[in-house]
Formats: structure tokens, sequence, C-alpha cells
């Protein structure tokens, strides 16, 4: 893979967390009107992803105010909703006092090896320092046969949705910023990370190399975000 997009190039964790402490407070508000309430949409198809089951150990990583762990939760399962930012953190409690939130860097969880049936990370791995030892981390905390979902922005499948989406990203993303947040800066930072990110087999084929198996994708409005998928090796030590 290219270096200029690798995963997680130049990501700084300590300027990426006080940014989403800034952000928190209407952040889940801003996600729904940029993205037209398709994120809802993709969140649904995350948790089906998951097939979260009563009983099990599910860590949500990069989980912000918890709205990914809430459908999980419903299903029964043990639900972790670990970020490394405190004002997402306090956004989350506040709407979602039910929920177990945890302060955790996905670069160093504090949880025991193979202390969970399954790990999904939602919108934050583009955003983490080191994608690659986040991904060999998530699998050390993983059961062997537990399973990894992740979603994430990605590469449109056609060059005219591609040429589309590179002026949305680029211009109106800014914009909905600049008019709706009182860190416009953020949102220019956000859409730098859409589009120096990998494309849907590069990034399979990192998770790849960071230890997990039977690594698979899907494709969610064309490309716009893509679903992985992977599983944690039986013989894992």
């Amino acid at each position: 893979m290219p270096e200029a997009t690798r995963p997680g190039l130049d990501r700084q964790p300590a300027a990426v967390t006080a940014m989403f402490d800034r952000v928190a407070p209407r952040y889940d508000l801003l996600n729904l009107v940029m993205t037209g309430g398709y994120v809802t949409r993709w969140r649904r198809a995350v948790t089906a992803a998951i097939a979260p089951q009563p009983g099990e150990r599910i860590l949500d990583v990069a989980a912000g105010t918890g709205t990914s762990a809430v459908p999980l939760e419903r299903a029964g399962a043990e639900v972790v909703a670990s970020d490394p930012s405190p004002g997402m953190l306090a956004a989350g409690r506040r709407r979602h006092p039910h929920l177990t939130f945890a302060n955790a860097d996905a670069l160093d969880l504090p949880f025991a090896d193979a202390s969970f049936d399954a790990v999904t990370i939602s919108f934050g791995l583009r955003n983490i320092g080191d994608a690659e030892r986040a991904l060999r981390e998530i699998a050390r905390v993983c059961r062997p046969g537990g399973r990894l979902v992740i979603c994430e922005l990605s590469t449109p499948t056609t060059p005219l949705l591609r040429a589309g989406h590179r002026a949305v990203v680029q211009r109106l993303l800014p914009a909905l910023g600049r008019l709706a947040s009182a860190d416009p800066p953020a949102y220019r930072y956000l859409a730098e990370t859409v589009l120096t990110w990998a494309d849907q087999r590069a990034l399979a084929a990192v998770i790849r190399e960071c230890g997990w198996h039977d690594v698979e994708y899907r494709n969610l409005s064309r490309g716009v975000v893509a679903i992985h998928r992977g599983t944690r090796p039986m013989d894992a030590a």
C-alpha cells in the first residue's frame, strides 16, 4: 500500500483527542446532518454484521458517545463503549447512563487477553495514530474464534461517484462544519482523513497482516462506506 494512504498516517493522538472533546456536544447531530441521515442506515448494517447475542461480551472501540453501542446492549450483549476522549465519554454518559463506558486508547487497551467475543469500531480507525498497531491490540483482547467488524468511510466504486464524493468532502463538509460547529478546523481535518484513507482492498490487506483471518468487506452506499469483517484464528496465542 502506498505510504500516502496507509491507515492512520500522521494522526497525533493528543490533538485528535482534544478535537473530539471540542466537538462532542454536537457530534452525533452533525453526523446525521452531514450524511443526510445515511449514518443511521450504516449503523443498522454494522449491528447486523456483528450479530450480537445475549450474554456475549462486545467491545466498541472509539465508540464516542456510545450511539453505536446502544443496539448491541439492547440485543442482550454485555457492551463496553471505549473512547480516549473525555468529552465524548461525558456526553455519552449523559445520554446513555445505562451503558458501560471506558476511557481507553486503542493502542493500549486496558483489558485482559481474549476477554471479548467481538470487537467493533465505527468511523474511528482512520483517526488512530497507528491503525495497524490498533488492529493487533484489538486482536489481543478478542478471544480465539471471536469476530471483528469495522465500519469506515471508504472509496466509491465508480469514477463519477468518486469525483462527486471528493467534491462533497473537500467543500461541503468543511462548509457545514463552519456553519454548525464551534470548531471548523476539526471538520477540515476530518475531510482530510477521508480523502487520504485506504480503499477497501488495501484496508482488507492490512487487517489480514495484523492477524485476522477470513477477512471480507461489503460496500454500503456504493462504497462511500465499507464494512470489513474478520475472525480471530482459533489457534491464536
